[in-house]
Order: structure tokens, then C-alpha cells, then sequence
């Protein structure tokens, strides 16, 4: 981590009592795309303060909802405590997790996904979230933004929008009730501190489809469809065909819609990084699957009968 001595940073830092503590040590925190997230240590404690940054208007970001869904998942013991929020800063303060933070790799690791389906459980039974949170709401609001302003898109993207129609009208036809969801949980936002796994970062959270938030998961963390189906599983502890294909499908959603997330940020954000790749990435994953034999089998299956069902 390196030293943070942008002047302007720091001051919003000294209008904040728990971070106004000298001496103190300021370090920037790797991982951030819509926030500079910055560890700050004094003799009271290690508080991470997460900056705005990033255009939340174009990008459909709540900063209250954050707040409030924040302090939600903290009560449901998965989320970073809430020490602080400055709305007029653009400034929310959570405790710092002292542990490992995932990457890819960690979730292929024996045992892992069972926890992580443990900690999304206690997430989504717990208080409910500030706002809701439909991918086929927000794909449609990020296409008019991408559009309206000549941003980039892939030229066949639009090919797609009948099938992920069908997918729209399949899921909704059968419904289920939502719960809190984060809706983002790339593998950056999963902390292991050796007991516990922390859920973190609360831009995109609402109250959704949890067949959603695993099937983000499951494209976020490049997880095998076989993993994906174990993840369901452990979530479900039980094996539930329909939920798994019910998952693939959302994830498929999660692609399409985030999709778009990349391409808006490759016209706005200030940061050196490829977000016009990242999306192409989202994008030829969901094109891959929308394209693929077993699409139609998904839709089908989704509706099937599970005789071991309980829910």
C-alpha cells in the first residue's frame, strides 16, 4: 500500500472526528473503481474511508442507500461496522477488516464456496435493504445513458435483447421474494479473517432476486458451471435444479447488464484502467451462453418440478 498525501483527501479527512487523529497513516487501498478507499491507522483505531469519485448519477448509485445498506448487512453480522457518514464529504467510514482479502483463486479452495454461501444466508435474512435492485431495470437505464451520449457498443449487443427478453419474462413468471442482496461480491469484496467471512463494499446493494447475487457471484469469480451448481447447493442445502438453472440464467443477466457498467466508465472515470475490456469481457461471456445449445434447456428447466424441494 502506498502513502495517500493528496491535500485534498486529507482534508475531508480532518473534517471527520474519528479520522482527525494525529499522529495517523494514511495508505490508499488497491481495488477501488468508483471510490478511493483509503486505510487510515491512529491510536484509536483502523477505519477505512471510502471516498466518492466516480460519476454515481450515470452509474445509478444511491450513496445514502450505501449508508443505510451498509449498517444493514452490519447488523446482520457479515458487513464492516459503520463508524461514520458525510454526505457533504462524499465520505463513508467503516471499521477496517483485519484479514484476507480474496481473489479468484481463493474460492476454488476445498470448503470455501460452502462458507461464502454461509455469509451470503445470514446477509439475505437479515434487515432489509434502502431500494431495490433489478438488473433489467438498470440494463435498461445504462443502454439509454451508453446511446444518449455516443458511448461505445459492441456492435452486435443489441442481437441479443430478444433473448434477454425471454429470460425476463421466464423469471418473472416465476417469481420469488427478494432479499437484501450486495449484488456485487467479486472476489475483492470477500474478506476471511480466519472465523468469519466479510461481505463488503454496498454501491449496488438492494433488496433482489438471490439467484442473482449467486449468479454474479459465480461470473464475477469465474467459477465453473459445476461450481456454480455447488454454490446453489450449499446455499440452498440441498440440490435444487431449478434454482441452478434459475442461477446460470442470472448470470447470464449479471453479463449482459454490467456489460454496459464498463463501457459507461470507459467514457467517464479517470482511472488508467481497460473498463472497455472489462466490459467486452461481461459482454462475450453472456453472448457465449445466449448463443450456446443448452440455452433453451435452461428456460425449460427453470420450471421443472423438484420432488426434493422443500421451498
Amino acid at each position: 500500500m502506498a502513502e495517500c498525501t493528496e491535500p485534498g483527501l486529507l482534508a475531508k479527512l480532518d473534517q471527520i472526528p474519528c479520522l482527525a487523529v494525529h499522529p495517523r497513516q494514511v495508505e490508499e487501498l488497491s481495488g477501488g473503481l468508483t471510490n478511493r478507499n483509503l486505510l487510515v491507522s491512529t491510536a484509536t483505531g483502523r477505519y477505512v474511508a471510502r471516498c466518492a469519485q466516480s460519476d454515481t448519477d450515470l452509474l445509478g448509485i444511491d450513496r445514502d442507500h450505501e449508508h443505510l445498506n451498509s449498517r444493514a448487512a452490519a447488523e446482520a453480522g457479515v458487513g464492516a461496522p459503520v463508524v461514520d457518514y458525510r454526505p457533504d464529504l462524499g465520505v463513508l467510514v467503516i471499521a477496517y477488516i483485519d484479514g484476507v482479502t480474496f481473489d479468484n483463486a481463493d474460492l476454488q479452495r476445498p470448503g470455501v464456496l460452502h462458507r461464502v454461501a454461509e455469509a451470503m444466508r445470514a446477509l439475505h435474512a437479515g434487515p432489509r435493504f434502502a431500494g431495490d435492485f433489478d438488473m433489467f431495470v438498470r440494463q435498461r437505464d445504462y443502454l439509454d445513458v451508453v446511446r444518449t451520449h455516443g458511448m461505445h457498443l459492441p456492435p452486435t449487443y443489441l442481437d441479443y435483447d430478444e433473448r434477454f427478453q425471454q429470460i425476463r419474462q421466464a423469471l418473472a413468471a416465476k417469481p420469488t421474494a427478494t432479499v437484501p442482496c450486495n449484488n456485487d461480491l467479486l472476489a475483492g469484496n470477500i474478506i476471511d479473517d480466519g472465523t468469519t467471512i466479510w461481505l463488503i463494499d454496498y454501491e449496488y446493494s438492494g433488496n433482489n432476486d438471490p439467484c442473482f447475487e449467486i449468479g454474479n457471484t459465480a461470473a464475477e469469480c469465474a467459477l465453473s458451471d459445476g461450481q456454480l451448481a455447488e454454490l446453489v447447493t450449499a446455499y440452498y442445502a440441498q440440490d435444487r435444479a431449478d434454482k441452478v438453472a434459475r442461477t446460470r440464467l442470472q448470470r447470464i443477466v449479471s453479463r449482459y447488464g454490467w456489460a454496459l457498467w464498463g463501457y459507461i466508465q470507459a467514457a467517464t472515470s479517470p482511472l488508467d484502467f481497460d473498463f472497455t475490456a472489462w466490459g467486452d469481457e461481461r459482454f462475450d461471456g453472456a453472448a457465449a451462453e445466449l448463443d450456446g445449445s443448452g440455452f433453451a434447456g435452461l428456460l425449460e428447466q427453470m420450471y421443472a418440478d423438484d420432488a426434493r424441494s422443500a421451498r
